[in-house]
């Protein structure tokens, strides 16, 4: 298979480069190469009871190959508790079956003003290192004639983030999937979160993060922008 090629070159040092450059070189830099999450065609085509028992195995010859014992108590789970964790739980956003079922009503309010909803917590994991990206996300919108219950506004943003992402490919598709389905430009989405990429290996800076935006129709001017981020550091 061409992955499997690809992958072998990579283990034996001969990187494969990306626009002149070798991901040894790119290193940690963040880079995304689309607003999609890049999937294989056939990625559904094995169950997800298919996938945990592969994943387990998997993991298993990981952590045979790191010269832990699989017959200690502690670790004998180990392997089948990842590959639970994995298709259930921190990526299971990947699935399209999973995506929040969202129903929209009147605006019988008349409410014309930004609605914001901050500080909805998220934890999702960095594709290029596969450790957690922990962050808050400030979600508003401007209705357009029809409104969405507010908790569905966290789950888009967990089911987004649950999967291998890049940060700004998460702001862009809460942003996108909230444009879609509230039929409407005024979408703002910021996201500020820590990187255990960052912070627990590499560089190893534990106090920085990182702000990505999303200001879509009336938010896109200074005013609409200070006003937001008024509400935000209430």
């Amino acid at each position: 298979m061409e992955i499997e090629n690809e992958t072998q070159i990579m283990i034996n040092g001969n990187t494969p480069e990306l626009n002149g450059f070798t991901y040894d070189e790119i290193g940690d830099d963040h880079m995304s190469t689309g607003v999609d999450t890049p999937m294989k065609q056939n990625a559904f085509d094995m169950s997800d009871d298919d996938k945990k028992i592969r994943i387990a195995e998997l993991f298993a010859e990981i952590m045979d190959v790191m010269g832990l014992d699989l017959t200690d108590d502690s670790l004998r789970g180990t392997p089948n508790r990842v590959a639970k964790m994995y298709i259930d739980e921190i990526f299971s956003g990947l699935n399209p079956k999973n995506k929040p079922k969202v129903a929209l009503f009147d605006n019988k309010y008349q409410y014309n003003q930004m609605l914001v909803e901050k500080n909805i917590t998220f934890y999702s994991n960095c594709e290029h290192h596969f450790v957690p990206i922990i962050g808050k996300a400030h979600v508003a919108y401007i209705s357009s004639g029809k409104v969405i219950g507010l908790s569905k506004l966290n789950r888009i943003v967990q089911y987004f983030a649950k999967r291998p992402q890049v940060q700004e490919r998460l702001t862009n598709q809460i942003a996108l999937e909230l444009k879609k389905i509230l039929n409407t430009d005024d979408i703002a989405v910021i996201i500020d979160a820590k990187h255990l990429c960052v912070s627990s290996r590499g560089i190893k800076d534990d106090t920085s993060a990182t702000v990505t935006t999303y200001y879509g129709g009336a938010f896109n001017s200074p005013d609409k922008i200070a006003e937001l981020q008024n509400y935000i550091t209430q």
